[in-house]
């Protein structure tokens, strides 16, 4: 007789192919936990922080200039008529803006290191800011001369033109960059995690097909019902398939929750913060610069509209197009008749307490939009003074206690989808940490079992 049509064989032959399916699992199981982890650094180290790093850096810039333009209003004819509170909170805003921005370019300087294209952004980014820093001190230093707000003021308008046509843009660029490169590890993560789980089902189909084989020709040929390591390794793979399949699953999930759910609200908010530093700042650089003072109007509702997008809105029908198109969503959640940056985040609501956030943040913004028409009233009406002194000052019912209610309501909201961003990193690395080796044990036991489970019938052979 030829050797494979034997009996003892055939029992290496069907040992073999579990034992080799099972290595193929275990592998299978080892390289994807790997890869889970390396990925979930990544996101957590490296494509979060960068991106919100590059966000930060936006807020910062814009907060900075708001801060000069704040000094410069408030500060009178080199200290002569200062609006003392304002003032002193201005310089203190300005400084913190100016660290956060030192911090924030040295971290994007590393995040940037092996992409050509945003070294090259970042660096344009520190050389125009230090231009920029040139000219606002410059600003400050002629401010603090009696007669010399014109030459102040000139100093200022270039460095917001700076900031406007190099450092915002750049800065968004690199928003752009860093969540593009977050998206690009998400889509490559997924799709390797679908391709696994397929392996693993048919790997795991196979391994289970092929125990199944060997347990009906111990049957057939010892006349013995059942096997007790084959079927105990059957159940072991069984098991390690079931928690495999768990693992990639999961995984999966806590990626799909951690980027789409949480982080893109989170950009989204960002952006909304940034911009609403801008508007606040062009209401400022509106009283302070009489010459500019219809683009900063312009400027101003553009950005209003990045928020709260409304088809067709001035600033005189602005207030009353919120208020209908608010009505409206209140009645019906699937409703949206607006746009911009809060359209985003009502569309990605996902968490526990996010929808009566993000609510709350609109209306407060609401509240914002109308103190704006009462600054621009007062100052239409010749009230300058009391123009500035409600736009700047910190009592309560003021313009900036009410921007400081808004960007509260929106920290809420961020904070929400940050939580929900960093358990998920968490449940994400707990699902490799618990799941992988226990797959990886029972897949392992498997193997043990098949080969206790023959050996006993192969040594009746010799």
């Amino acid at each position: 007789r030829r050797y494979w049509a034997t009996v003892p064989a055939r029992l290496r032959l069907l040992r073999a192919a579990a034992l080799l399916l099972a290595a193929a699992v275990a592998g299978l199981l080892l390289v994807a936990g790997l890869a889970l982890n390396g990925t979930w650094d990544r996101v957590s180290g490296r494509d979060a922080p960068r991106t919100t790093s590059a966000a930060d850096l936006d807020l910062a810039l814009n907060d900075m200039d708001a801060q000069a333009a704040n000094i410069l209003l408030s500060n009178g004819d080199a200290g002569n008529g200062r609006l003392q509170t304002p003032y002193t909170k201005a310089v203190g805003f300005y400084g913190d803006a100016r660290r956060a921005i030192g911090h924030d370019l040295r971290t994007l300087a590393v995040a940037a290191q092996g992409s050509p294209a945003d070294e090259k952004t970042v660096e344009s980014l520190t050389d125009g800011f230090a231009e920029y820093q040139e000219l606002i001190g410059r600003a400050l230093e002629n401010d603090g001369h009696h007669g010399g707000k014109p030459a102040a003021l000139a100093d200022y308008r270039r460095a917001t033109d700076l900031l406007r046509t190099q450092l915002l843009p750049a800065a968004n660029t690199l928003v752009s960059s860093n969540d593009k490169a977050f998206e690009a590890e998400y889509t490559s993560t997924h799709s390797t995690l679908s391709t696994q789980l397929t392996a693993l089902l048919a790997l795991g189909a196979m391994l289970l097909a092929v125990l199944g084989v060997l347990q009906w020709y111990l049957f057939r040929r010892f006349h013995r019902i059942l096997n007790p390591g084959v079927l105990a390794a059957t159940l072991s793979t069984l098991l390690a398939v079931i928690l495999g399949t768990q693992l990639l699953s999961a995984s999966a999930t806590h990626l799909r929750v951690a980027r789409h759910d949480a982080f893109d609200s989170v950009v989204a908010l960002s952006r909304a913060r940034a911009i609403a530093y801008d508007a606040n700042a062009d209401e400022s650089r509106y009283l302070l610069d009489l010459e500019r003072s219809s683009q900063y109007e312009e400027t101003f509702l553009a950005k209003s509209q990045q928020l709260y997008g409304l088809k067709g809105a001035t600033l005189s029908t602005y207030d009353a197009q919120l208020a209908t198109t608010w009505q409206v969503y209140q009645a019906d959640h699937h409703d949206l008749r607006f746009t911009g940056e809060f359209r985003r985040e009502l569309d990605n609501i996902t968490f526990s307490g996010e929808r009566d956030a993000a609510e709350k943040t609109v209306e407060s913004y609401a509240v914002y939009q109308r103190d704006d028409r009462k600054i621009r009233a007062l100052f239409a009406s010749g009230k300058e003074r009391e123009a500035v002194e409600f736009c700047m000052g910190w009592e309560p019912g003021t313009s900036n206690v009410h921007f400081g209610a808004w960007m509260s309501a929106l920290d809420q909201v961020t904070d929400i989808n940050r939580a929900h961003f960093t358990s998920s990193v968490q449940d994400g690395r707990s699902a490799v940490s618990d799941l992988l080796p226990w797959a990886g044990g029972l897949v392992g036991a498997a193997a043990l079992l098949t080969l206790l489970g023959l050996r006993p019938r192969l040594a009746e052979f010799g």
